[in-house]
């Protein structure tokens, strides 16, 4: 049986949540890879929301294992208010269904704090981070001074290593103004969370060599997107970790011949949250129509996400740089009774068409975008189950969308219910 990754193929918030809850029901463990709760996924079950930052999707499922990878960086605060939050909604399957990896790194308050002061000096020239404290921690855990999962379980070691990682935060948040922190009650904090973390730590690498061998299905759920990506994003305005699919292998142990499928989620438009270039983006009252219609708020920080038409220059380097074996499109009932729509097939640079994201933000900045108009639709999507069920030019819009990024699609939302879904072909039975 084949492994799974649902990576974001656009600047994140494309319905991961969604699709990721979806293949839940058929894979026996869903494991988070990297990222932090700075992306939210919103899921909507019997008519009820649930929002879920670290605790993968798949937890909605009983008989599904969810597993948070040495990739991830985990707020341990946040990580006990989901599962409290939970647990208060009936909807907790059990100590069991969580495993978190002990190599994982933990967001300090420090680390908060610093997000927020360094947002707070750049003024106008701000990237829009979520102050979570996700940049800070993947900082020293680069320059090799973090604190791990593993960590909190042993006080006496721990301390130490606190007081040497905030003799140097602490000089800093003095510098930007902020107040520093002390060690010792940082310390009683972490102890504390770490005891009721406890029960959950274990090694989620082991486990999925494990259940690899053993033929079961694991899904692997990304975060962000791929134009967030700190390598091959809009850089600098980009997230602090690796969100393509290579960051399954680097965030869970696993290796590349154990990746078998990837399935890329896209809007059937496309939204961006914070500051960063936006070819597409759209200054009118279409724009405010699709932020409307499609409740383009942010899950984490509820900041409403800039819109516009779909950009399949960067879908297909989407799909190129994660090797996507399928497209899954979200949120196509938004664009009912929109007629025509456009979507972007190039760029104009200085003049000049453009098939490809520039590699620096300034260019993509001054990209214009080269538009071609499809047919739209008036007939409602909502009762859509499967293909037959769309409108003529529904489906020519998805089969525009796979013929121009080379990548078939897979599944289509049609409206935020977990049963509001067409699917076109399983990547698990694909890959058997």
């Amino acid at each position: 049986m084949p492994n799974v990754v649902v990576i974001g193929a656009q600047w994140g918030d494309e319905g991961k949540g969604k699709v990721v809850d979806l293949y839940a029901g058929e894979a026996e463990a869903v494991v988070r890879f990297q990222g932090g709760n700075n992306a939210g996924h919103t899921l909507v079950v019997e008519g009820e929301k649930i929002i879920l930052h670290l605790i993968p999707s798949g937890i909605l499922h009983p008989d599904t294992v969810c597993c948070i990878g040495n990739g991830v960086v985990v707020d341990p605060q946040v990580l006990l208010q989901e599962i409290d939050g939970l647990r208060a909604k009936g909807r907790w399957p059990g100590d069991d269904a969580l495993v978190v990896s002990g190599a994982a790194h933990v967001i300090l308050p420090c680390h908060r704090e610093l997000d927020k002061a360094r947002e707070g000096r750049a003024g106008r020239a701000q990237i829009g981070t979520t102050g979570r404290g996700i940049g800070p921690c993947y900082e020293d855990k680069a320059s090799r001074k973090g604190v791990r999962v593993a960590d909190l379980l042993e006080p006496e070691a721990l301390l130490p290593k606190l007081e040497a990682l905030l003799d140097e935060r602490n000089a800093l948040l003095r510098h930007l103004g902020a107040p520093p922190f002390d060690p010792r009650a940082v310390w009683e904090e972490l102890c504390a969370a770490g005891e009721r973390i406890r029960p959950f730590v274990g090694d989620v690498t082991g486990r999925l060599h494990r259940w690899t061998r053993e033929g079961r299905k694991v899904l692997l759920e990304g975060a962000q997107g791929t134009l967030l990506d700190i390598d091959h994003g809009t850089y600098p305005f980009v997230t602090s970790s690796n969100t393509t699919a290579g960051a399954a292998c680097t965030g869970t142990g696993l290796p590349p011949r154990d990746l078998h499928a990837a399935v890329g989620i896209t809007k059937a438009y496309v939204t961006r949250v914070g500051a960063g270039p936006f070819p597409t983006e759209l200054h009118d009252a279409m724009g405010d129509r699709l932020r409307e219609r499609g409740g383009e708020f942010g899950s984490t920080t509820g900041r409403p996400r800039r819109c516009g038409w779909l950009d399949l220059v960067a879908l297909r380097s989407a799909c190129r740089m994660n090797g996507l074996t399928g497209l899954a499109v979200t949120k196509l009932d938004v664009l009912e009774g929109i007629d025509p729509i456009r979507v972007c097939t190039a760029y104009r640079l200085d003049g000049e068409r453009v098939d490809h994201v520039p590699a620096r933000a300034e260019d993509l900045e001054r990209c214009e975008p080269v538009y071609e108009e499809l047919a739209g639709w008036t007939e409602p999507l909502a009762g859509a189950r499967s293909p037959e069920d769309l409108p003529a030019n529904a489906r020519a819009f998805l089969d525009h969308v796979a013929e121009a990024t080379g990548c078939p699609v897979v599944l289509a939302s049609v409206g935020p219910g977990r049963e509001q879904t067409v699917e076109f072909a399983n990547p698990f039975t694909l890959c058997d």
